[in-house]
C-alpha cells in the first residue's frame, strides 16, 4: 500500500486501485498507531477511482508536513570506507572506523520541512563546495510512539569536501536548502520491509547515464529498530519523524554532481525518486 500527499488531497494506492482519503491533515493521517490497518479500514468505505492517479501525476508533493528529517551515517561498509578516505588528510578518518564498530550509531539532524523537496523537484549543491554527491537511502517514517509505520525513498545530498575537511563541519555539508529529497510516497505494509529489497542509484548527464549502482538493504550493518531506538531515546516527535538510514552507494572519488544532472533513486516496492540539480 502506498500513501501519496498531493496538492488536491491524500491518495491511497492499494492492489492497483486508487482512493481519495477523507482526511485533510497529513500529520493526523500518517501519525496513527498501526497505520497499515487503519488505512485498510478506511478504504473499505471509499470508492476507488482511477482518476486519482492523475493527482499523483500532476499534484504530487513530498510526503512530509510537521515532521523533522534526521539521518544515520556509516551504516554500510562502503560508507565507512568512503568517509575514512575523504577525511584522512584532516586526521579524522579514524573517527568513522570507530563509529562503524561502536555500539552507538551516528545520527544527525538533516532538514526541516522547508528544506525538503519531493519527486520531480530540484535539489541543490552548495556554492562553496566542489565535491557533491547524492546519497540514496531507505528512509523510515516513524510515528510519535516510535513505531516504524512506513518507508520512503530519500536523497541525502552531501558535500564531501566540506565534511572531509573536518568532521565538525558535518552540519554544513549535510543541511542546507534543498539538500534533502523524499518521495514519491510512503509505503506501508503489515510486514517489515524485505531486507533483500534493492536500492538503485542512477545519475544522468545530458541524457546519458554516468553512474549506476545497486545494493540490497541486508548489507546494512545496523538494524532499523536499533537506529530508531537511539533517535527516540531522548527526543519527542509529536507528529512523528523521518529517518534516513545511511547509504551503501557512493560514486567514485573523481565524481561530483553538476548543475543539470538528473538523479534517480529506486527502492523495490516503494518507487522512484527523481530530482534534477538546479542552478546554484
Amino acid at each position: 500500500m502506498k500513501l501519496y500527499k498531493t496538492a488536491k488531497g491524500f491518495v491511497v494506492e492499494d492492489e492497483g486501485q486508487y482512493y481519495l482519503s477523507k482526511h485533510t491533515n497529513w500529520d493526523e493521517f500518517i501519525n496513527r498507531e498501526n497505520l497499515y490497518f487503519e488505512v485498510k479500514r478506511e478504504i473499505q468505505n471509499l470508492k476507488p477511482d482511477f482518476d486519482y492517479l492523475n493527482y499523483i501525476k500532476d499534484y504530487l508533493q513530498a510526503p512530509i508536513a510537521g515532521q523533522e528529517v534526521w539521518a544515520s551515517g556509516v551504516t554500510y561498509l562502503r560508507s565507512k570506507n568512503a568517509r575514512m578516505e575523504e577525511s584522512k588528510d584532516a586526521g579524522g578518518g579514524d573517527f568513522y572506523d570507530r563509529v562503524y564498530d561502536a555500539p552507538r550509531p551516528e545520527i544527525f539532524f538533516k532538514a526541516t520541512v522547508g528544506r525538503v523537496v519531493g519527486n520531480g523537484e530540484n535539489i541543490r549543491i552548495r556554492k562553496d563546495s566542489k565535491w557533491n554527491v547524492p546519497e540514496p537511502e531507505l528512509t523510515l517514517f516513524i510515528n510519535s510512539s516510535g513505531q516504524i509505520s512506513g518507508y520512503t525513498v530519500g536523497n541525502d545530498v552531501s558535500s564531501r569536501d566540506i565534511e572531509g575537511e573536518n568532521p565538525l563541519y558535518l552540519p554544513q555539508a549535510k543541511s542546507y536548502d534543498k539538500s534533502a529529497a523524499l518521495g514519491p510516497c510512503i509505503f506501508v505494509s503489515d510486514e517489515p520491509i524485505d531486507p533483500q529489497s534493492k536500492i538503485t542509484l542512477e545519475i544522468f548527464r545530458g541524457g546519458n547515464a554516468v553512474f549506476s549502482q545497486s545494493i540490497e538493504l541486508n548489507q546494512m550493518k545496523r538494524t532499523l529498530k536499533e537506529l530508531v531506538s537511539y533517535l527516540y531515546a531522548e527526543c519527542t516527535f509529536v507528529n512523528g519523524s523521518f529517518l534516513m538510514t545511511g547509504t551503501g552507494i557512493i560514486p567514485e572519488d573523481s565524481f561530483s554532481l553538476q548543475v543539470g544532472d538528473k538523479v534517480e533513486i529506486t527502492i523495490d516496492n516503494i518507487g522512484k525518486l527523481s530530482n534534477t540539480v538546479e542552478t546554484k
